[in-house]
């Protein structure tokens, strides 16, 4: 079984994720923009059992109805995305991994909010 890690900038708060990922994608809504100041954000999911917290657990807060998203309460680093509209599943910025190149987007979500110029 595949075991991928990841954390914060300051390295408080950590996590492993075992298996592979349900998905690999960009999104391109307003919330995601807002959150981590990009023009788009890419995702890895996992079911929500797969993951585990190992070091500080991140802060949370909720973005919107039904939305949380954690992040380190020390160097401000967004971490994860977990919704009603997805329930079991844990998402992560790619960003955020301690190897990002194991992933490859497959996809995007809400293409048709991206930003005019963003070409995937």
């Amino acid at each position: 079984m595949t075991t991928c890690a990841g954390g914060c900038h300051c390295r408080k708060v950590r996590f492993l994720a075992e298996g592979a990922p349900k998905f690999v994608t960009r999104c391109h809504c307003e919330s995601c923009r807002k959150t981590t100041g990009a023009a788009f954000s890419t995702w890895v999911g996992f079911k929500t059992d797969a993951v585990r917290w190992t070091g500080e657990a991140p802060a949370f807060y909720a973005s919107s109805t039904g939305v949380k998203r954690g992040y380190c309460r020390d160097c401000g680093v967004p971490l994860s995305y977990e919704s009603d509209k997805w329930p079991g599943e844990r998402h992560f910025l790619i960003g955020v991994f301690d190897d990002p190149r194991a992933f490859t987007p497959t996809g995007d979500y809400l293409r048709e909010d991206s930003l005019a110029w963003v070409k995937t």
